[in-house]
């Protein structure tokens, strides 16, 4: 049965205790969320994750990170060392989203390695080049696909089930059209062929064998905006309310599901956009990526997708996918990983602070006596990024003074010290 099935019995599973103790909260609040769809616990038994998380609004807000080769670069070695990077920078979710001939063999080699679960996109690897050498869906292997990598140990899968036929108008009356890749190749194949979307129209079959292998259902959003001027239009919503309907037949089947969410939004209309997905897909966990809310800020993307992931956070998310710099400009090198997985997991923290989840801010004031007692080594551990804190600490301190200030004010002028002279009454 499914860890959903399971929790509907009111059976507490391993995996459910185990997320229980990581989140600080009962076994049988676990058991509830799960068993009401309210959180989903991706975990494919043939994948053995050893690092579980649970996403929901009842626990912390988690972050996914994305790695894969592109159908122009990257080979296993260079997205292993941006596998290991992010999971030593405590990423919860990482999602393959490896294109081309080598996506098989990519993901073969992710499952080995990664300890927490593993997302897959399977129209990535559905596809075929048609007579002029461009990549057009193979909808006839669309399903052989997800049962392959469902066998394979996929954890959650990205399906682009909610787009249909009847959305391609509005779609067309974008600004940018359809950004998301896999959002495109439905389309392209629906416009080509005069005919429905072949995940829509064989959602049962589907999960028949998400429900054999336990595969949570990420439902993507191929029309998603990828562009303030496309941002919560008609397209964008009436997919949603297709989600909606899709989450209700998830869950009578007992397959865990959760709905992805925009793209890029402004800041101002992100309260509103959580508070629809929730309404819409009746409280099933929303996954967002960014949203990010700007569109001028190439280079500095994981900045402007922070930015909205902690508002997101706040109001209605559960997972975040982290962008990098390079978002808009090409695949992100290993440094510009490292930089997506510490901007969002400073989303994910701030957002769990602004939304009073309890303990969120315990380590917020470990920091701020760790910082009044000028205790180096404890606010380092403290930190999300202990490896960069201390690196950062070490370039500019004057190695020859007393630990108890920093070169930012410098001895004389740390106000710190000067606040401890006057409490003292120095």
């Amino acid at each position: 049965m499914t860890q959903m099935e399971q929790a509907r019995r009111g059976c507490v599973t391993a995996l459910m205790a185990a997320v229980a103790a990581m989140e600080h909260v009962s076994a049988e609040t676990v058991r509830e969320e799960v068993a009401g769809g309210r959180a989903v616990l991706p975990a494919n038994p043939a994948h053995g994750v050893q690092r579980p998380a649970i996403v929901g609004r009842r626990f912390r807000t988690k972050i996914n990170a994305n790695i894969g080769c592109s159908g122009a670069r990257s080979e296993w070695p260079e997205e292993r060392e941006k596998l290991q990077a992010a999971l030593e920078l405590g990423v919860d979710f990482v999602m393959d989203l490896s294109v081309g001939a080598r996506a098989c063999a990519m993901r073969a080699a992710m499952l080995k390695s990664c300890p927490v679960p593993l997302g897959t996109v399977p129209i990535y690897e559905a596809v075929r080049w048609d007579a002029h050498g461009e990549v057009e869906l193979d909808a006839e292997r669309l399903l052989d696909v997800v049962a392959e990598q469902a066998a394979q140990g996929v954890d959650f899968m990205t399906l682009h089930a909610g787009l249909l036929r009847r959305h391609l108008a509005a779609a067309a009356r974008r600004v940018m059209g359809i950004v998301s890749r896999g959002g495109a190749l439905m389309a392209a194949w629906m416009d080509r062929h005069g005919r429905e979307n072949p995940l829509y129209e064989r959602w049962d079959r589907v999960l028949d064998i998400c429900r054999a292998h336990d595969v949570t259902v990420s439902l993507g959003d191929g029309l998603r905006p990828g562009c303030l001027a496309d941002a919560s239009d008609e397209a964008q919503f009436a997919e949603l309310e297709v989600l909606g309907n899709l989450v209700r037949r998830c869950r009578e089947a007992g397959v865990q599901v959760m709905v992805e969410g925009p793209g890029h939004i402004p800041f101002h209309e992100i309260e509103m956009n959580m508070r629809k997905a929730a309404e819409l897909c009746d409280g099933a966990p929303f996954y967002v990526l960014g949203p990010v809310v700007t569109d001028i800020a190439p280079g500095y993307d994981h900045i402007t997708s922070s930015i909205g992931a902690t508002a997101a956070a706040c109001y209605g998310a559960s997972l975040l996918c982290y962008v990098t710099p390079a978002e808009h400009l090409g695949l992100p090198t290993l440094e510009e990983v490292r930089q997506g997985v510490v901007a969002h997991r400073i989303a994910a923290h701030a957002g769990d602070v602004a939304r009073g989840l309890a303990g969120a801010r315990a380590a917020d004031d470990a920091m701020a006596r760790a910082r009044v007692e000028m205790d180096w080594p404890r606010q380092f551990a403290l930190a999300i990024d202990p490896v960069g804190a201390r690196a950062r600490y070490e370039q500019t301190r004057d190695a020859a003074s007393d630990p108890d200030h920093c070169s930012m004010c410098g001895r004389d002028f740390c106000a710190i010290r000067t606040t401890r002279r006057w409490r003292n009454g120095a």
